[in-house]
Formats: structure tokens, C-alpha cells, sequence
């Protein structure tokens, strides 16, 4: 490694310190006296918060010190992971120390929160529709001032259970997502009739105002058919789970009834999941969760039209098989 390649992530308010980070196996690494510089505090004070990081348990010393080669130094020196360095981070007594404290916890938190790295130089172009369903998640919450905090962490983790979706499949390449693992011979068609005949079963259950159901136009009928439509005798929508979510989007986004367009939706994505057998995994659980189906729902009305393709493929990807084996 190169030790003169040098990227700064990090400035004090001062200005007059900054972090200049090695990047190695997916890291960065300080030395202890790096980390003096920055924190303000002499070298042995550092390697004494140093060891007791590793000493008192909190951070395993072998995976995370790195020795490098250091130009007029002869022996290798200690270099320190960017877990390591946010650890001395909170220990240090000093205004700097207290500095980079608010940093940290601003970074870890959106880190948390919207669950990709926000360093822009690591292959951002990856994440792009990962951070068009982040700020999908920021108008929703902001549109439903009724949320409880329950309701806001169901949001969040449509988000968390998408980026474990990635994650677990290890790839990146969303066209590809979408089709794996998914169901393409169908137990089931949706028609307009059997469709009516679900809302009306669900209007006697649960009941409605009497605009319930109420069809505005010929939008829902126009939405049971799109999900069949086809392109050059090819299904677009060639797999269950991608006609689930197109249905979902659809009568969400759609607004064809006078009342009740989200439960309408929801409604008739689980019917038209179990009536292609694939509403429930081996084990009897449901492949979606309700609490995470109410997230989704919210977040599609809060969608842009322009959002539509990372809507569906969120759906299917929470839906498909890749998850549950």
C-alpha cells in the first residue's frame, strides 16, 4: 500500500487538523500518533486508551492493527482501525475529542438510519436506488404526522430488510434482483370479478364509510389487467412476486376508489399471494409481515412517479424466496 494515497474524511472545527486515512481492506487506519494529533492529547496517553481498548475487551487486537512500512522508520509501525479510532474517539478528554464525538455520532447515525455508507467515493453509483427508497422513508415519515415511534422503526426497517436483502444475496446489480428466486408458474389469475368479490368480503368484515370501495373511474379495472400486460409476447411482470407488487403499487398509487385505496391495496396483495401459494414460507410464517406491509403501503403513496421501479423491486425483494432459505 501506497502510505502517501491519502483521503481526508475528517476535519476539526478549528480547521487546523485533519484526518488523512489510510484505506486498506475495507478500512481506514491511524497510527497512535495520528490519533494524538487529532485528539490533542500527547502519544502515551493514546496508546494507554489504546490498550485498554483491546484489554478490557471491547475491540479484538489482532483484527484490528495493522503494521505498515513508514518512510525513516525502520521497524513496522502500528496502524489502527477506524473501529479502534472512534473508541480512543469517545475516551479522549478534550475538545477535539468532544468534536469528533459529534461527528462520529452524526455519521454512525445516518450510517444506521438509512443503512448505506455515506462516503460518496465507495462505488455510490451502487446505492442509487437504495437512496431513492431513503428519501421515500423521509416524506413518509414527515407526511404522517399520526405515526407512533413503532410505526417510524416499521418504515425504517423496510429500508434495514432491504439493504439485508442486498447484502445477503451479495450483489448489486438490481435488474438481476429482481428476478432471482422468484415464482414463475402461476396457481392463480387475478380477475376484476374475484378482485370486487375480495373487497366486498373485506367492507363486510371491517366495514367503511359509504365511500368504501366506491369506484371514482375505470382505474381499478385498468390496474387488474396492467399486471398481465405483455411486450412482444413476453410477460412484462413475468413472476408472481413481480405481479404482486405491481398490484400493490398500482391500487395504492392509482387512488381508484373514494375511500380506503391503501387497505384496498394491501388487501389484495395478500389475496393474490395466497392464492398463488406463496403468502407463507415452509415454516407457516408470513413472507412479508403486516406491520412491514402497512410500512410499504405508506411509503408507495408517498412515492414519486419517477420512484416506481425501486418500489416494485423493494416489494419483491422482501417477498422473494432469497430471503427465507
Amino acid at each position: 500500500m501506497d502510505l502517501n494515497d491519502k483521503i481526508v474524511i475528517y476535519q476539526t472545527a478549528d480547521g487546523q487538523t485533519s484526518i488523512d486515512v489510510k484505506l486498506e481492506n475495507d478500512t481506514v487506519w491511524l497510527s497512535a500518533n495520528q490519533m494524538a494529533i487529532l485528539f490533542d492529547r500527547d502519544e502515551k496517553t493514546i496508546r494507554k486508551h489504546i490498550n485498554n481498548v483491546f484489554s478490557e475487551g471491547e475491540l479484538e487486537k489482532e483484527n484490528n492493527t495493522h503494521f505498515l512500512r513508514v518512510d525513516g522508520v525502520k521497524q513496522p509501525v502500528a496502524f489502527y482501525s477506524l473501529d479502534v479510532i472512534i473508541s480512543v474517539g469517545y475516551r479522549v478528554k478534550s475538545q477535539r475529542g468532544t468534536q469528533f464525538r459529534i461527528w462520529a455520532n452524526k455519521v454512525l447515525k445516518e450510517y444506521l438510519i438509512k443503512g448505506y455508507a455515506v462516503n460518496k467515493a465507495l462505488t455510490e453509483q451502487h446505492y442509487t436506488e437504495l437512496k431513492q427508497l431513503v428519501n421515500v422513508l423521509g416524506r413518509t415519515v414527515k407526511a404522517q404526522e399520526a405515526l407512533t415511534s413503532d410505526d417510524a422503526l416499521n418504515l425504517v426497517e423496510v429500508v434495514a430488510d432491504y439493504a439485508y436483502a442486498l447484502d445477503t444475496l451479495d450483489k448489486y446489480d438490481y435488474q438481476q434482483l429482481a428476478v432471482e428466486q422468484t415464482t414463475n408458474e402461476a396457481k392463480f389469475r387475478a380477475t376484476y370479478e374475484g378482485a370486487m368479490k375480495a373487497i366486498e368480503e373485506l367492507k363486510e368484515k371491517f366495514g367503511g364509510s359509504q365511500w368504501f370501495a366506491n369506484e371514482k373511474d375505470d382505474s381499478f379495472k385498468s390496474s387488474i389487467g396492467q399486471i398481465y400486460q405483455t411486450f412482444g409476447g413476453q410477460d412484462l411482470y413475468p413472476s408472481v412476486e413481480e405481479k404482486a407488487a405491481m398490484l400493490l403499487y398500482l391500487v395504492t398509487k392509482n387512488h381508484s376508489f373514494s375511500d380506503g385505496n391503501k387497505r384496498i391495496a394491501a388487501t389484495l396483495f395478500l389475496w393474490f399471494m395466497a392464492g398463488n401459494g406463496i403468502l407463507y414460507n415452509p415454516d407457516g410464517t408470513k413472507r412479508i409481515a403486516d406491520n412491514t406491509l402497512v410500512a410499504l403501503t405508506l411509503m408507495i403513496a408517498e412515492s414519486r412517479t419517477e420512484e416506481k421501479d425501486v418500489m416494485v423491486k423493494v416489494v419483491v425483494n422482501l417477498i422473494n424466496k432469497n430471503n427465507y432459505e
